[in-house]
């Protein structure tokens, strides 16, 4: 899995296919903090939220560029759990690596601020909300990247369309309002306990929500592909 995992990654930057998620990533985020200073965990809460549909798209570019044939000859030679694993881990590393820029960037813009007010939680736990909100959206994208990639839609069509219709489909349900905020990653709800303060409880229950549906959507993943088989 590791090797396989290795060659994704080697073809991902080769082919330069890692350019326009880490550019559309720097854009976002600079337009972002752009606006002025804010708390460090709303700001990371929100960054997170932003770079949610970067990650996924990334994930279908890094799964879209190993060529159909060869997919089928790492099958062949690995077994389709190796490969399909290596594939969702070699994401998760390309995923990972925008994590440090995404945490790095607000402090070059001045985009985050220590605690202006009594309440404000202390600067030390804030750095650590962020990275939690950051960590916590990332299987999540992955997974959707991956439902998206050729391999689960056979169309570069309806691997488009699986792309925006899911980004879409996780803000819509995760509004405050929603009927339905379970039917999604709790994307938007991170945010708002990101910037609200989150407690042990909170942690708990989000944290939970995202590895089961993250489990859930990887297992459609991988459904897809013993179907398209």
């Amino acid at each position: 899995m590791t090797a396989l995992a290795r060659m994704r990654l080697a073809g991902f930057v080769r082919t330069a296919r890692a350019l326009p998620p880490l550019i559309a990533g720097l854009v976002a985020l600079s337009v972002l903090y752009g606006g002025g200073a804010a708390q460090a965990a709303e700001a990371y809460g929100v960054s997170a939220v932003v770079l949610f549909p970067v990650l996924a798209w990334q994930t279908k570019l890094l799964l879209d560029t190993e060529p159909d044939t060869q997919r089928r000859l790492a099958v062949v030679a690995a077994g389709r759990r190796a490969e399909l694993a290596g594939g969702v881990f070699a994401a998760g590393l390309a995923g990972l690596a925008l994590i440090p820029v995404a945490l790095l960037l607000p402090w070059l813009l001045g985009g985050v601020t220590g605690p202006q007010r009594a309440g404000d939680l202390p600067l030390a736990l804030g750095l650590a909300v962020g990275l939690w909100a950051h960590l916590l959206i990332l299987p999540a994208a992955v997974a959707l990247g991956a439902l998206a990639s050729r391999a689960a839609t056979s169309s570069p069509l309806y691997g488009l369309t699986a792309l925006v219709g899911g980004v879409v489909g996780v803000y819509v349900f995760g509004l405050k309002e929603s009927v339905l905020p379970w039917i999604a990653p709790p994307v938007l709800a991170t945010a708002r306990a990101s910037t609200a303060g989150p407690t042990a409880g909170s942690v708990a229950l989000l944290t939970g929500h995202a590895v089961i549906w993250s489990a859930v959507a990887l297992a459609g993943y991988a459904w897809l592909r013993r179907r398209r088989a």
